[in-house]
């Protein structure tokens, strides 16, 4: 009889400028305002795990996240996460994640796992980077920021999927594509060796295009940021063909066997775009107010995660990493501690509540933020405000006036923690999908 390997499978799933309100389980709407059933799978899936209600991304923008997921660091230690994000530059040697940098999968490859990534890599171009450099034993995807969902080309509209390292050529919607890899891998696994996998969707990033929209994509031939298509109607399509993606996988885990000790993650790189539900909160994917890094966060591992659990600890994308390799019984590399935390103690008690500051940073608007407890630092183009993100989620009053010390205070923490990263480089780039030119934007 095969033996079992007890170490539990691990399956991260990100979805990409996904709002915080847009699944039904954190108060998805329709343009009537009224209770939308766009994620059923993820709302169940919830209903049997934990929900985190402060998560939060490590960056407003997609790579820099990515790195930091990807290393269990804050992202501000490597080159290639100042880009914001990073752009479509085949053959740079310096803009994506070092092969040398230990990463999540390296390490749990390592340690035994098999590991793949499906979907959006997003960490730096061939041949100086890529997923099967950092860890990765299968990769099936793409390279870029974003990939047209039946041409399967990058922003500029050049071919841009793969697998491993050919080039791939598959009719079919991206989002589906995705998942039935996704389910592949799933079904090729054995009880005797645990797993990785790290589901990455371009979902429901533009363009916007639903199953149904093929000749939507050859009228934007594969180009552009879409600035001139799209509706909520079809960003919530594209979410709920995720969704139903997102339960073949689980659908799979159930025919395997292997459901009770699999721990799976669901959230956004980053807060949501135009067509997204941030409510709450204001702002928006780029901004460092509550909208643009509160993200969705759910988990789910029937074995350790008791059912219908809610979490109000404020955590991190990075976080995860710890998670996993804690989950694992696997360490860091010595060379590279984590700056990521350990959620596992947050599975067995709800209540766990650690101490310790959430910090980010951004070239665009030179914003900073600091978040300690209810207690919110933030700056943008210099000004500066203080918020309780519990009591004022909106982060309409601004309290610097009413409370100068603790501003004081926060904004001294920022600089303590800044000042152990390397600056943000002179040449590190912002790139925005739109400005006022394109579509009207509402000041915060």
């Amino acid at each position: 009889m095969p033996s079992v390997d007890p170490r539990p499978n691990l399956i991260f799933i990100l979805a990409d400028d996904l709002g915080y309100a847009d699944l039904g389980c954190t108060g998805a709407r329709d343009a009537a305002n009224q209770p939308v059933d766009v994620s059923p799978r993820l709302d169940a899936m919830t209903a049997q795990g934990v929900r985190f209600t402060r998560g939060y991304s490590n960056s407003a923008v997609c790579s820099p996240t990515r790195f930091a997921l990807a290393t269990g660091r804050w992202q501000y230690r490597l080159r290639g996460a100042a880009e914001e994000p990073i752009p479509s530059v085949h053959g740079d040697k310096v803009l994506g994640l070092p092969p040398s940098h230990p990463t999540l999968p390296s390490l749990l490859r390592d340690a035994g796992y098999a590991t793949a990534l499906v979907g959006k890599w997003h960490l730096g171009y061939p041949p100086h980077f890529g997923p099967r450099m950092s860890g990765y034993e299968e990769f099936y995807g793409f390279h870029a920021g974003g990939a047209d969902y039946f041409a399967h080309c990058d922003p500029r509209g050049r071919p841009d999927f793969w697998v491993n390292e050919t080039e791939h050529q598959e009719e079919g919607y991206l989002t589906d594509l995705l998942s039935r890899r996704a389910v592949d891998f799933v079904e090729r696994q054995s009880a005797d060796k645990p797993f990785l996998l790290s589901l990455h969707y371009s979902a429901p990033h533009w363009p916007w295009l639903t199953r149904d929209d093929a000749e939507e994509s050859r009228r934007i031939a594969g180009i552009g940021k879409h600035i001139d298509g799209g509706s909520l109607a079809v960003y919530q399509r594209m979410i709920h063909h995720m969704d139903e993606g997102i339960g073949w996988v689980i659908d799979a885990l159930e025919r395997q066997g292997m459901t009770e000790n699999t721990l799976i993650v669901f959230t956004s790189d980053n807060g949501g775009e135009r067509y997204s539900n941030n409510w709450p909160f204001v702002g928006q994917k780029m901004d460092l107010l509550e909208g643009g890094i509160r993200v969705p966060l759910v988990a789910r591992w029937p074995a350790r995660i008791p059912a219908g659990t809610v979490s109000e600890l404020p955590n991190l994308t990075m976080d995860w990493a710890a998670t996993f390799l804690d989950a694992a019984g696997v360490a860091a590399h010595p060379d590279y501690p984590l700056d990521g935390m350990s959620l596992v103690p947050a599975f067995a008690d709800a209540q766990w509540q650690p101490q310790r500051d959430l910090c980010w940073r951004m070239k665009h608007r030179n914003q900073r933020a600091l978040l300690r407890g209810d207690w919110k630092y933030l700056q943008v183009d210099g000004i500066e405000y203080l918020f309780n993100v519990a009591e004022d989620p909106r982060e309409r009053a601004n309290l610097r006036e009413r409370q100068p010390e603790r501003l004081a205070e926060l904004r001294e923490a920022w600089s303590a923690w800044d000042a152990t990263l390397p600056p943000i480089p002179e040449d590190a780039k912002v790139s925005l999908v739109f400005t006022t030119k394109e579509l009207p934007q509402a000041t915060f």
